[in-house]
């Protein structure tokens, strides 16, 4: 039987694991699925359409798959799926979906992957999809219908506007106001700055150099150099064959993004 504290509130009608841990003044609801291995230490509030997997710990005064912030709800039965050896900080809010995000994602779901670390008082909005193996340091501002990919390190206190969409091991400095689809492997800062290569994240992910040197040498001419104007960079690139994978993965990218709303690729695609 899972070892639940006689000072929490579990619903009957939560389906929890045979070693969940649930500490003390946690709360539980009714439509709560927690997977085995999963700590709850105390005073967590755990609530809507909720499915957590296995072994992710959550700190006090955590609150996840709450309605979300968002004046359109009405109650609709949206979803939160987090997935395994999360860990949850102190004062974490994450909340359930909206039917936008259906339209933007094909289903109404905000989901959380595996071995991310959310750091106190960070906010996942509705609807967000966050990737393996990130962090997410505090008073980080996530709104909604954000996807964050795999590797992407956002530092304490940035804000990322709706519909945005931060690539693979991307390093976002602390305070960033990101309003455009932040570029994979790149460091950026202040409002939209695309300062250099993640260098360091790359050679710590095992890429071999002959890859780093050809991302290197796109970013400088992308962003640094001033010779060309962007988007004339971005076409010759786009044009050449047998271009390295990962570049050609940071210039789909751009390109997607150019072909958005507002800089941002996901901002096309909803409705209203």
């Amino acid at each position: 039987m899972p070892r639940i504290s006689p000072h929490a509130v579990v619903d009957p009608r939560a389906i929890l694991a045979d070693d969940v841990e649930v500490g003390p003044f946690c709360v539980v609801g009714p439509d709560v699925t927690i997977g085995t291995g999963t700590k709850l230490i105390s005073h967590v509030h755990i609530s809507g359409h909720t499915t957590v997997g296995r072994d992710n710990t959550f700190f006090p005064n955590s609150v996840v798959g709450t309605v979300p912030q968002d004046l359109k709800y009405k109650g609709e039965p949206t979803k939160l799926v987090i997935g395994d050896r999360n860990t949850i900080r102190e004062g974490v809010t994450i909340n359930i979906g909206t039917v936008t995000g259906a339209e933007v994602f094909g289903n109404a779901t905000t989901r959380v992957g595996n071995n991310n670390l959310l750091m106190a008082n960070a906010h996942v909005g509705h609807d967000v999809q966050v990737g393996d193996r990130c962090i997410i340091a505090n008073n980080v501002m996530l709104a909604g219908h954000i996807v964050i990919g795999n590797n992407a390190v956002i530092s304490g206190g940035a804000g990322i506007t709706a519909f945005a969409t931060v690539g693979d091991y991307a390093y976002l400095a602390a305070f960033a106001e990101v309003n455009h689809d932040c570029p994979p492997f790149m460091k950026v800062s202040g409002r939209d700055e695309v300062r250099a290569l993640n260098v360091v994240a790359l050679q710590r992910a095992n890429f071999s150099q002959s890859d780093i040197d050809a991302l290197d040498e796109a970013a400088r001419k992308l962003f640094v150099s001033k010779r060309k104007p962007f988007a004339a960079t971005l076409a010759e690139y786009a044009a050449k064959d047998g271009l390295n994978p990962h570049v050609k993965h940071l210039v789909d990218f751009l390109r997607r993004r150019d072909a958005g709303v507002h800089g941002r690729y996901l901002e096309g695609l909803r409705k209203c």
